[in-house]
Parts: structure tokens; C-alpha cells; sequence
């Protein structure tokens, strides 16, 4: 197959170099063919870099972006020139491949697939503020001669290094092409831990996010705690609510009950003594017997 899988831009890495600062670079990947086409993408230095994502499947005919970020360095490369190298590897795929069935082994050589492979280098840009950056016995200066220079470029052109430069950059990509070819799995596994998957998130992130979720968990259990105390205190209010009526309802019988022993007391109090109609016919058969026993 001489059909190109991917057209690439840029073709160069470039990043504006700052000390103790993170920068990154945003590369789009074009899908020339009219079939699927997967991709991978490592470096030599899996420690300095982050890809993200930097596995992926492209339709055809279409797009895909990918951010590699440089994490904050110390200390600045001499001359502001850097060996490091990225290749992005690619092959066609069936129609629905996803992203979780990409493993290591589609990419590898002896697969019996076509694997395009694409190389791209890193060149390192000064910021438009401030001049080169150079170490001088273990610290950086001011190159004042190579900032005038660069003033000159014009804008949207950047300098191109040496050919002698070019060319040991090329030996050093297949230097670190046949060290990363001996640790096979190993190495991908590196970049795979180093890089992320398809999401890939920065550590930063991750750590915002467990922190996110801790706080969560902790929320969520506080507020269980909290619907278990109010459950106590409804069942506690609704057992208090029932002795209230009970007590209510028994002061109320209470008082009954008091009224009806004052009836009772006034009725007796009434009742004293012998009514005036008991008298007179007590008084009249008295007088009747003593009549008839005294003629």
C-alpha cells in the first residue's frame, strides 16, 4: 500500500520554552483513506511528555486533535536544541472498532498489517518577551546576539536549526527508535501509564477529582446521618404528641369524674334531716295513739 493513511501538521513539535512552566502543542491528525483508520502515538520520553489522547480511531475522510504537553522543566537544553522524538504509528481497522479494542499488539510489526509510521521532532521556541535561554557554568543568561537574530525572522517563519543539527536528530530518533523497539511492551505500557488513555487527564486533575469525590462520599454521609436523626426526632415528636392526647383525654375524665362527686356531695347536703311531710304525719298518728290510749 503507497496510499498515505494520514496527513499530519504540523509536521514539527514546537513549544515555547519557558523554566518551570508547562506548555503544549496541538497536532491534528487527517484521515486521507476511505476506510477507518486507528492511531498510536509514543515518544522517547515518556516522562517528560503527555499525549492526550494518544490512541484514537479516525472516520474516513475526517479529523482528529491530540494535545502533547510538555510538563515544567528546570533547566533549559543547551543551545535551546532538543533530541526528543514522537511517532505516530496508524493502520486501517473494520467498522466498529472502538477505542477499548486498540491494544499494543495491532501496531506491532510482525502483524502481518500495514503500519504507517510517521516521525515528528521537538523544537523548542523562546518566548516573544524574552531572548534564549542559555546555561553558563550551571545557570541560564541572555544570549543578546541570537535574540537580535530571531527579531529579524519574520512573523509566522520560525528558524530552521542547522542541517548538521538535522542530521543528528535524525540518529538520535533511530537510536531511540531501536532502544524503544527492545522494550517493547514494557515501554508502551510507559507511555500508556504516562500518557493516559483516551481521556487522559492531568494528575492535577485526577487528584481534583478524588478530592471532588471524597467530598462527596463525605456529604452523602453526613446527610444520612442527618435523615437518620430527623427520622428519630419525628418518631420522637409523634410519641410525644400521643402522651399529650392521652394525658389531655385523662384530665378531662378527671374532671368529669370531679363533677359528679360535687353533685353527688351537694345532693346528700340536701337530703339532711327529715322532710316537713315525714313530720306532721309522725306528729298527727302520735297525737292519734295517745288520744285513743288517754280517753
Amino acid at each position: 500500500m503507497t496510499t498515505e493513511l494520514l496527513e499530519i501538521e504540523p509536521r514539527e513539535l514546537k513549544f515555547v520554552f519557558e523554566l518551570k512552566k508547562q506548555t503544549s502543542c496541538l497536532v491534528q491528525l487527517k484521515n486521507k483513506s476511505d476506510q477507518y483508520v486507528a492511531f498510536k502515538v509514543k515518544t522517547t520520553s515518556p516522562k517528560k511528555y503527555c499525549v492526550r489522547p494518544n490512541i484514537g480511531i479516525i472516520n474516513p475522510k475526517g479529523n482528529c486533535d491530540f494535545t502533547v504537553t510538555m510538563q515544567a522543566q528546570k533547566i533549559a537544553p543547551p543551545d535551546m536544541q532538543c533530541k526528543d522524538k514522537f511517532l505516530i504509528q496508524s493502520r486501517i481497522v473494520p467498522f466498529g472498532t472502538t477505542v477499548d479494542d486498540i491494544t499494543s499488539d495491532m501496531f506491532a510489526r510482525d502483524s502481518g498489517n500495514h503500519i504507517e509510521e510517521k516521525k515528528l521532532r521537538v523544537v523548542l521556541i523562546s518566548p516573544p518577551s524574552s531572548p534564549v535561554l542559555l546555561p553558563v557554568n550551571g545557570e541560564t543568561k541572555q544570549d543578546n546576539e541570537m535574540s537580535m537574530q530571531k527579531e529579524k525572522v519574520p512573523i509566522g517563519v520560525e528558524n530552521i536549526p542547522p542541517p548538521l543539527r538535522v542530521s543528528e536528530d535524525v540518529k538520535g530518533l533511530e537510536t531511540a527508535q531501536n532502544m524503544e523497539e527492545d522494550r517493547s511492551k514494557t515501554a508502551e505500557d510507559v507511555v500508556s501509564r504516562q500518557a493516559g488513555n483516551a481521556n487522559d487527564v492531568n494528575p492535577a486533575k485526577d487528584t481534583a477529582q478524588l478530592n471532588l469525590a471524597k467530598d462527596s462520599e463525605e456529604l452523602k454521609s453526613r446527610l444520612s446521618i442527618m435523615d437518620s436523626k430527623i427520622r428519630e426526632a419525628e418518631l420522637t415528636i409523634m410519641k410525644l404528641t400521643e402522651e399529650s392526647s392521652m394525658i389531655t383525654r385523662e384530665k378531662n375524665m378527671l374532671k368529669q369524674e370531679l363533677e359528679m362527686l360535687k353533685r353527688k356531695v351537694n345532693e346528700k347536703k340536701v337530703q339532711v334531716g327529715f322532710p316537713l311531710m315525714y313530720v306532721c304525719m309522725v306528729a298527727l298518728i302520735s297525737v292519734a295513739v295517745g288520744y285513743y290510749i288517754h280517753p
